[in-house]
């Protein structure tokens, strides 16, 4: 299992942003508590462990145990839930929504980092006990997000009316997609397998939730992964104080509205703005229902129904009933770190942007921030994928490259001329140098023109330059066609694979070694995108 690494700034495909948290920037350390490194997470145990009460340890324990009741799982995952009681157990999350089939392939590395993130924090603080958690997004309300897969370069898509929150949707019409997926699979032992998985997953339950949670647990059965979900009335119970706060002080919208403009001051720097806060952050969701909660006229009101509560009635359903108020993007974040004793969250570029803006709301919430990280990044690749790269002598760095600049630096590469013409357009500003230089000493009014035939032959040396480039592709057109073939399977639709790709098209290549791999390769505090042959 040969490995290989790049820095996420070579790849071209990470933000500004990420590039400066990773090599911990100066401009970013307000933004964050710790930066990820083994040891900060002594100091981030000692303070977690002040703010997470017996109490909570009880009820988040108890409340996994009831939601795996029924899912056969492992022992290793059933003792992390146990472990959750005891003050020295810590929990490393991520979270990601429930796409169908896992959806991209990042699924898998999101969770294969968590894993190994606790693995290492256990070897490191051997008295102290570390659960990976994965977070289901059971109350997102985004079907068109998830309600597909690709595979072989088809969409495979769940068509359904859907509203409300995602995890309680049935799972009704999804033998057609299990039809549709068995016939692209074909035969064998890792097509069986995949087969029976899907079946497994979303014929035999009855949710999304259900089916997910039966999916991942499947997965990463060994690994004792425990899979959450938060919508939960006993785990917003204890959400309850924030929750009254955001409704009657409106602390997020403060906080991270100040948040968002420091960040947009920041010199130097054009990080953009991920999320916007609203002036309440929280959903009403009942069956079939997730609406915005507003306040107007002040009454508090649910979008687009006749609900509305004065403050002394919207405080009492908060206590009544607390499974009914969801936190959006902006609480989610502060609801995960209340209800588990968090020490690290790991998530993609885009997640780690809208953290970077949550801090303030945090502190002021009295509530630990997190040590953020990102997640590991993976370019799989066959053996014979790996061959052919290296007998075409192409780099790591150039496999990244966009399609056009790919094919143009290949090409300048093999070609047995040199079609570079930077040199000579460097000799001719030179040469006009002298030129501007002559028509200050004589007559000043020249010096329009003598810029304007500079740039004329410029670019007539730069489109000569493309002529003989294009001229070249064609006389190297079969190599060019291997090459592009070769970026084509690796970056599907121009895009990073594991942005792309569902896991199903690897694992009907590798089968059962596809994750035991990617857990042997990933290092997630390495802070560089993996390169993986298998």
């Amino acid at each position: 299992m040969p490995t290989d690494s790049i820095s996420y700034q070579a790849t071209g495909y990470f933000s500004e942003l990420i590039g400066d948290y990773l090599a911990n920037a100066k401009a970013l350390k307000t933004f964050y508590n710790r930066f990820p490194k083994l040891e900060n997470f002594k100091a981030q145990m000692e303070e977690k462990a002040l703010e997470f009460s017996e109490e909570s340890r009880t009820i988040l324990s108890e409340t996994l145990l009831t939601q795996y009741e029924n899912l056969k799982t492992s022992e290793i995952t059933l003792n992390n839930i146990k472990s959750l009681k005891d003050s020295k157990t810590f929990t490393v999350t991520t979270g990601h929504q429930l796409n169908l089939f896992t959806g991209p392939l990042y699924f898998l590395h999101k969770i294969v980092s968590t894993i190994n993130l606790a693995t290492a924090l256990k070897t490191a603080y051997p008295d102290c006990n570390f659960v990976p958690i994965y977070w289901m997004a059971t109350e997102d309300h985004d079907f068109e997000e998830i309600n597909y897969f690709n595979f072989h370069g088809k969409k495979l898509r769940w068509n359904r009316k859907a509203s409300g929150a995602v995890g309680a949707l049935e799972t009704t019409g999804l033998e057609a997609i299990y039809t549709v997926f068995s016939k692209e699979l074909g035969l064998g032992k890792n097509a069986d397998a995949l087969k029976a998985l899907f079946k497994s997953a979303y014929l035999e339950h009855n949710n999304l939730a259900e089916a997910t949670r039966y999916l991942a647990n499947a997965l990463f059965l060994d690994y004792g992964l425990v899979v959450l979900d938060a919508n939960d009335k006993d785990l917003k119970r204890l959400f309850v104080p924030q929750i009254k706060k955001e409704l009657k002080a409106q602390v997020s919208f403060k906080a991270v509205s100040e948040t968002n403009t420091h960040i947009e001051n920041l010199e130097g720097k054009n990080y953009p703005i991920q999320v916007n806060p609203r002036e309440i952050n929280l959903f009403y969701i009942t069956k079939n229902l997730r609406e915005r909660i507003v306040f107007e006229d002040a009454i508090y009101k649910v979008l687009n129904t006749k609900i509305a509560w004065s403050e002394t009635e919207i405080l009492a359903e908060v206590n009544k009933y607390p499974e009914r108020f969801s936190p959006n993007v902006i609480l989610r974040p502060l609801y995960q770190e209340v209800i588990l004793p968090n020490l690290c969250y790991i998530g993609g570029g885009g997640e780690l942007a809208y953290w970077f803006q949550l801090k303030a709301n945090f502190e002021a919430n009295n509530i630990v921030f997190p040590i953020l990280l990102l997640r590991n990044s993976v370019l799989i690749k066959t053996k014979q994928q790996a061959n052919k790269l290296e007998k075409l002598n192409i780099s790591n760095e150039a496999i990244f490259l966009k399609r056009d600049a790919f094919i143009n630096k290949r090409v300048r590469a093999i070609s047995n001329i040199d079609i570079d013409f930077s040199e000579q357009v460097q000799y001719l500003k030179s040469q006009f140098e002298a030129l501007y230089e002559l028509a200050k000493q004589t007559d000043k009014s020249f010096i329009g023109a003598v810029s304007a035939q500079e740039k004329k032959q410029i670019n007539g040396l730069k489109h000569l330059e493309k002529r003989l480039l294009t001229a070249q592709k064609r006389k190297l057109k079969d190599q060019v066609a291997r090459m592009t073939a070769l970026q084509n399977e690796l970056f599907p639709n121009q895009s990073l694979q594991e942005r792309n790709t569902n896991f199903s098209e690897l694992y009907l290549e590798f089968g059962e070694a596809l994750i035991p791999e990617l857990v042997e390769a990933l290092e997630p505090l390495k802070g560089e995108f993996t390169m993986l042959t298998l």
